[in-house]
Parts: C-alpha cells; sequence; structure tokens
C-alpha cells in the first residue's frame, strides 16, 4: 500500500469507532472531537460507529451532538466462522455496500480508527480509504503489524502514557489521542462536550421552571442494566446524605433514570418519606425523558448526583457541578476536572458534609 500523506487542512474526516454503544462511551470521545475541531475549526467530522447494538439509545443524542457532523451507527452481524467468533461473510456482505456509499457521499480527505483491537474498524477504514484518490489514514499501533493497515500510526497506549507520564490504566478519554498523537495533535486537559439540546431546553422550561426560586438536586441512582447492579450506590446512604441533616429543606430532588430503574427511585422515595416524611418535594421522571430531554433535566440542576452510568458522562459533559458515587476504585473512568466530585464507597457523613457545602454557599 503506497503510503498517503497526511492533508494539511483536511475538509472531511471520518472517525472509526466501534467497541460499546453506552452513552458514556462515546461521549468519551467528544474530547478529541473538540480538539480536532480547534485544530481545523471548518473540517467536517462525520462519526462512523460499527455497532452490535443498532438502535441503542445513544444513538439518537450522539447524532446531534454539536461538534459532528453526522453519526452513522452501521451494525455488525456477529456469527461463528470457521470455528471463530467474528464478522463472518454474511456481515461483511451487508457492511461492506454502507461503507463503499458513506465513502462515496463524504468523500474524505482523513480517517481515522480510534479502535486499538479487532480487525474490523481496520478493514474499514482500508475500505473508506479505497473510495478516495488522496484520503489517508490514521490508526493506533497497539500490537505487533496493526500499524502497516494504516498511512501513519499513533503509538500503543503503553508508549502514549509513558511518553507523557499518564497512569495505566488509562483514562478512557484519553485513549483516543493515541491515535491523534500521529496527527501531532495532543488533548491539553480538552474535557468531554455537550450541550443542551432543543428538545431538552424544550423539556427544563416545562418542567424545571416553576423551580427558579429553589435549588434543584438531581440524582440518578441508575445502575439499572442486568449486571451492572453493584455499581449502585447504598439507598440507605442516599436517604441519609439526601435527607434535612444535610440539605436545607427547600432543596428539590429530581430523579432520572430509565424505565427500568423507576422501582429503584420510587424504593428510594419510600424509604425516604419514612425517614423523613413528606416535607421535601422529590419527583420522579425515570423512563420519562429521551436522551436529548435529559440534558435539559441535567442543565437545570444546580448539583446532579450519580452512580457510574451514562448520566454522569453527560453531567460533566454539560459542566453541571456532579458529584460521582463509585462503590470502587475504577480510576480509568474518572473524569478529573474542576466541579467533579468523584467518592469512592463514601460514608454518609463524606456525602452529606459535600452536599451541604454546595447548597450552603461553598462550591468548592
Amino acid at each position: 500500500m503506497l503510503r498517503r500523506p497526511l492533508p494539511h487542512h483536511p475538509r472531511r474526516i471520518i472517525l472509526i469507532k466501534s467497541h460499546s454503544a453506552g452513552i458514556g462511551d462515546i461521549l468519551r470521545s467528544s474530547a478529541a472531537w473538540a480538539v480536532l475541531k480547534k485544530r481545523w475549526p471548518d473540517a467536517e467530522l462525520h462519526l462512523i460507529f460499527l455497532t452490535r447494538w443498532p438502535g441503542y439509545p445513544s444513538e439518537e443524542l450522539i447524532s446531534g451532538h454539536h461538534l459532528l457532523h453526522s453519526a452513522h451507527f452501521l451494525p455488525l452481524q456477529e456469527s461463528r466462522f470457521a470455528g471463530m467468533r467474528g464478522v463472518g461473510p454474511k456481515g461483511w456482505r451487508s457492511l461492506l455496500p454502507e461503507l463503499r456509499r458513506l465513502g462515496r457521499e463524504i468523500r474524505p480527505d482523513l480517517i481515522v480508527d480510534h479502535e486499538p483491537h479487532g480487525i474490523e474498524t481496520a478493514i474499514a477504514s482500508r475500505i473508506l480509504r479505497a473510495q478516495s484518490h488522496h484520503a489517508a489514514t490514521v490508526g493506533v499501533a497497539q500490537v505487533l503489524g496493526r500499524g502497516l493497515f494504516y498511512d501513519h500510526a499513533g503509538p500503543s497506549f503503553a508508549r502514549y502514557a509513558r511518553e507523557r507520564a499518564l497512569p495505566l490504566p488509562m483514562d478512557y478519554t484519553e485513549r483516543d489521542f493515541a491515535a491523534l498523537a500521529a496527527l501531532g495533535l495532543e488533548r491539553e486537559e480538552q474535557q468531554i462536550n455537550l450541550i443542551e439540546t432543543e428538545a431538552g431546553r424544550a423539556w427544563r422550561l416545562a418542567n424545571l421552571s416553576r423551580f427558579d426560586d429553589r435549588h434543584v438536586l438531581g440524582l440518578n441512582i441508575g445502575c439499572g442494566t442486568p449486571g451492572a447492579e453493584y455499581r449502585r450506590p447504598s439507598i440507605d446512604l442516599l436517604v441519609e446524605s439526601l435527607g434535612p441533616v444535610y440539605l436545607p429543606q427547600n432543596v428539590v430532588i429530581v430523579l432520572s433514570g430509565s424505565p427500568a430503574e423507576k422501582y429503584i427511585n420510587m424504593r428510594f422515595i419510600s424509604d425516604y418519606r419514612r425517614r423523613w416524611g413528606g416535607g421535601r418535594n422529590i419527583i420522579d421522571y425515570a423512563g420519562m425523558t429521551s436522551l436529548g430531554e435529559l440534558t435539559g433535566l441535567i442543565s437545570g440542576c444546580h448539583v446532579f448526583v450519580s452512580s457510574d452510568s451514562g448520566p454522569y458522562h453527560m453531567s460533566v459533559a454539560l459542566a453541571v457541578p456532579t458529584v460521582v458515587l463509585f462503590q470502587e476504585n475504577f480510576p480509568s473512568a474518572y473524569h478529573k476536572q474542576r466541579g467533579v466530585h468523584i467518592l469512592v464507597a463514601p460514608t454518609t457523613d463524606i456525602l452529606g458534609d459535600l452536599l451541604f457545602k454546595k447548597f450552603n454557599g461553598s462550591s468548592q
């Protein structure tokens, strides 16, 4: 393969992702999108996501992300071929025409594959490259020989972290910058990014504007996905820490969540009422907002408290003061920036004292 030079001023950049379709996993890439837009403000960014979870809720929100010109979620049909699990001939027969079509329509001059493992995205980058006479490909030389798939390759995660004195395991957001290193681009503390959608603003004005004279605490107990329950904070911890000992009585608690998390929200409200009575205004919106509308719910909060789940990443990206509750140390999932408080297995006093300071004049 004749190595193509990097464009000096790319006009259309294709970004290839796969791995997980969770909102937090995709939203982490927005830091890399922001750095690309800073370097080339007029460039169009086109996301191509090869997904094993077609129709995932994150698709709607990411498709409207303000930094992306377009987003395309192409299903990967897994099967067993020659005794190995992967994308076999049937899956590629449906995927190839879509990749070729997008290559012709977008006409990229730069293609960036952010994935460090798996053959699918590497092949996709070659197919998209073939639709253009000048597009250069960039990838990650994570394992021996992988860099040969691309015109230019950034270092492996281990080398990238070592050269920048970063701890391992590396922050998930940082991982996208291994590929961008081949372009000479650095993260430079860029954070993930999201803005309130039009649907979110309309939802906020319709549902939260009546609390303009009061403080709103958003609570996402979350972790309703099967197998993720272990990441959920204790209901007893939340009931005690959000009680009148720490929170002024005029603080409104607004709960978010998926339809599958409705039951845990109702348990929190029931236990809270039993412990503290009915003096506080608590409203449950679980299952009642799209992800676009959820940007409005979160934006309307003075503080957003969440488990390690999608709304946590959305709150950070929206630059809302965020308190995230981890049940165990998980540094690669942390967002270390101003306004984000990371608590690992906190006691009632630790969480309660922090919230007391938040709602009594101190935001530090």
